[in-house]
């Protein structure tokens, strides 16, 4: 049989899976409405401190001073305009803290009841107590930094304010004496959003996990009614067998992928810093590294629900090793270990690499030769797995 005849049962066969999309209305809808749900999801679930307010927060002022007032006086003149808190009052500590636990405040601003006489005594500092409710790890992260550095910003220019008699008479400057050096934190993209991190994930998700889904319809399902037993015993290759279903899934995966990048573009105004050509390079070897393992796993399967469960199974946990939602370096070592052998991995780290930071693909040279090698690797499997699955 020629080139020209496999290339051609190829596609012939590729078409074919194509149509049957055209002809399902609904999931042509959910294409589009997959990733669109599991971007808004993370557009609003996961809040930066620059989104969070209303949050409950209680304030104990055990100090019989006039300092500590002042203090509370400025944090509410603060949050009259940031609006980031909803502030209650505490008589003690404790009252606070069984606010916390009974869940009506997530956190409490705590001035001790020496806060005005260590103060101006200035015989040790005078620290005010942020308490944060840690059963809720990313909020009490955000408002502990918040408040704590609004409390540190009240005490530099309380110091300021002390030291501006003598700074004058001697020509120097009151802030620089307070704080002669800080650090100045600096991306290498104006980028920092939790959301821009985790979309090029999303993107990637969600298409191979629509083409690994996806794959059990294509091959274990027409393998149950009886239709792949057709393509068996017509003058057809193997080889175009897994080619046209292949390639089916990878135009499908690729045109899905596109769709999610322009609704993360246009409908969450995320910044695309790569080139659009390196983009849909990975989006393309993306969907490619993973149909031949998908082939593999349904061409094993019995039936369709149980090639379902096996792919489902697979991809699942791949999902959360291969760092869409959270940092590979915040994992255990082993994880970490594990996390550095699946090809999704490489997937998400060139897609985001390329999205938020600029990259090329001579950038994510190595994330392009591991998916591209095991894309191949699994084909080159898939050819006699299936072959002896459907005659099975």
């Amino acid at each position: 049989m020629g080139i020209k005849s496999e290339i051609s049962h190829t596609l012939w066969i590729t078409w074919k899976d194509l149509m049957e999309l055209r002809r399902s209305k609904m999931r042509m809808a959910m294409m589009v409405l997959m990733p669109l749900i599991m971007m808004a999801m993370m557009s609003f679930m996961f809040p930066s401190s620059n989104s969070v307010s209303n949050i409950p927060v209680a304030i104990v002022n055990a100090d019989s001073g006039s300092a500590g007032s002042e203090i509370i006086y400025a944090i509410e003149q603060m949050n009259s305009e940031s609006k980031m808190m909803i502030l209650k009052n505490a008589s003690s500590e404790e009252e606070a803290r069984n606010m916390i636990v009974e869940g009506s405040t997530l956190g409490a601003i705590i001035i001790p009841e020496d806060f005005s006489q260590v103060l101006s005594t200035r015989s040790s500092t005078a620290d005010i107590t942020v308490m944060t409710d840690n059963s809720n790890p990313q909020i009490s992260q955000i408002l502990s930094q918040v408040l704590t550095q609004i409390i540190n910003s009240m005490s530099e220019e309380y110091a300021v304010m002390g030291l501006e008699p003598m700074a004058r008479e001697i020509g120097i400057n009151p802030v620089a004496m307070v704080v002669p050096f800080k650090a100045e934190s600096k991306g290498v993209t104006e980028s920092s959003s939790y959301v821009e991190f985790v979309i090029p994930g999303l993107l990637m998700m969600t298409m191979i996990t629509s083409v690994m889904t996806g794959l059990p319809r294509a091959i274990a399902y027409e393998k149950d009614i009886g239709t792949m037993n057709g393509f068996l015993a017509a003058p057809i290759s193997r080889f175009s067998i897994i080619g046209g279903k292949a390639l089916g899934r990878i135009i499908r995966g690729f045109i899905q992928g596109i769709l999610s990048l322009v609704l993360a573009i246009v409908l969450f105004r995320i910044n695309v810093y790569g080139s659009l050509l390196s983009i849909f390079a990975i989006l393309f070897l993306g969907v490619f590294s993973f149909v031949g393992l998908g082939i593999v796993m349904t061409s094993i399967a019995e039936d369709e629900e149980t090639a379902s469960m096996i792919i489902m199974t697979l991809t699942l946990p791949m999902m959360f090793l291969s760092g869409i939602f959270f940092p590979i370096e915040m994992m255990p070592s082993f994880m970490q270990t594990i996390s550095r052998w699946l090809p999704f991995t490489y997937a998400v780290d060139a897609m985001r690499r390329i999205m938020v930071f600029g990259a090329t693909l001579g950038n994510v040279y190595t994330d392009v030769v591991v998916m591209l090698a095991f894309g191949i690797a699994t084909l080159i499997i898939a050819i006699p797995v299936f072959e002896r699955g459907m005659t099975r």
